[in-house]
């Protein structure tokens, strides 16, 4: 079976894929055979429309739509704001997006169709019947964490994949209970670094929306005990959540779970590499994959 990995900043890291796509395609026995890179997503800055993440994107969208065309991989916009009114749906910036990136996607001479990460069901409705090519990928901000919420999640036919709340992961009695059709639409957040116990994981994401549409609002204040350190990949992978590439290969993958998202747009380049050693590339090739990002000097890493 092989596995997709969806990946982090479509916007935001263009010059890292920039470098990283062509080693993929003509290294190929640096990485794993078993893996696919699925999508690439993200959301350029001032983009109402954009959440999650306060966006910083800055690479030029037709320029990210030729890249994303070229190697055949899957453009995800992030337009996963959760508190979209009937007046934000006419931004003129997040539907030329919708334009660029629709005829940028599968036709009668492309195989490869573009999607949409959303939460609000009015935006969802809204891109659906302007813009009918994409697909769509319900969002981890709605914080889903009961797994009957999930499973109703699954059996939406809007959807072509969900993202449950990292906390769902390693519920294994029931992810087994899935049908295979509803195992082939689940997308595992597998680096999250959020605490396990977090009360507020809704509320932090409200926040990034009031951001995203200008509104005046304070900042968030992080509730884990451990805030002050950022995001550490070695922390992520003491979470309770988190997925590596033993469960992935061991145990995900032949109960019939494909889909992977990697995290990461608020983070640097650097660390974006790093998962991309980690999750994609032979531990014996990882070092060459490492010296040929690090020694392009278009790249600033840090």
């Amino acid at each position: 079976m092989n596995i997709y990995y969806h990946l982090p900043g479509l916007f935001e890291f263009y010059d890292l894929y920039k470098a990283f796509l062509p080693l993929f395609r003509e290294h190929r026995e640096y990485f794993y055979d078993w893996c696919e890179i699925g999508s690439i997503y993200g959301a350029p800055s001032d983009c109402i429309w954009g959440g999650g993440r306060v966006g910083f994107g800055d690479a030029e969208p037709r320029k990210v739509a030729e890249l994303m065309r070229e190697y055949g991989i899957s453009a995800r916009l992030t337009f996963s704001n959760s508190l979209i009114r009937e007046e934000h749906l006419a931004d003129t910036r997040c539907n030329k997006l919708c334009k660029l990136f629709e005829s940028n996607g599968a036709s009668e001479m492309r195989a490869v169709q573009n999607g949409i990460i959303v939460h609000s069901d009015l935006l969802l409705n809204y891109i659906k019947s302007k813009y009918p090519s994409f697909y769509f990928v319900s969002s981890t901000t709605k914080v889903i964490t009961n797994f009957e919420q999930f499973k109703a999640e699954l059996d939406r036919e809007e959807f072509r994949y969900v993202v449950p709340d990292f906390r769902l992961n390693k519920q294994f009695d029931k992810l087994n209970t899935l049908t295979n059709e509803q195992k082939q639409k689940v997308e595992f957040l597998c680096n999250e670094c959020c605490w396990f116990g977090c009360y507020d994981r809704k509320k932090c994401y409200e926040n990034v929306s009031q951001k995203s549409l200008g509104e005046s609002s304070e900042d968030h204040i992080c509730v884990s005990p451990t805030a002050q350190r950022g995001y550490r990949f070695s922390d992520a992978m003491k979470n309770p959540g988190f997925i590596g590439i033993e469960d992935i290969q061991n145990i995900y993958a032949p109960a019939g779970f494909c889909h992977f998202k990697i995290e990461g747009r608020s983070l640097g380049s650097a660390l974006i590499l790093e998962f991309l050693l980690y999750y994609m590339t032979k531990p014996e090739h990882q070092l060459k994959v490492r010296e040929e990002i690090y020694l392009d000097s278009t790249l600033d890493l840090f």
